[in-house]
């Protein structure tokens, strides 16, 4: 474990035990967000290469046109 980790529970063991409950319940659904993000990506490459590879394109052909920030 690293030392900043080792830092947040330090720090949190110091809260109320309510507020431990919170933020493992929190700190367990980013883990478990984070893996299937994690597995949504390893599985959706080529289709994620198929749309670059179509954007690509669509900008060779000059149908796209660059993002004016400024109009949203």
């Amino acid at each position: 474990m690293t030392q900043l980790l080792e830092h947040a529970f330090r720090e949190a063991s110091k809260l109320q035990e309510r507020e431990q409950d919170a933020f493992a319940r929190w700190m367990l659904q980013e883990l478990e967000s984070e893996q299937r993000w994690d597995e949504l990506f390893a599985n959706s490459q080529d289709e994620l290469a198929f749309l670059a590879n179509e954007a690509l394109e669509e900008h060779r052909k000059g149908l796209t046109r660059p993002l004016d920030l400024e109009s949203l």
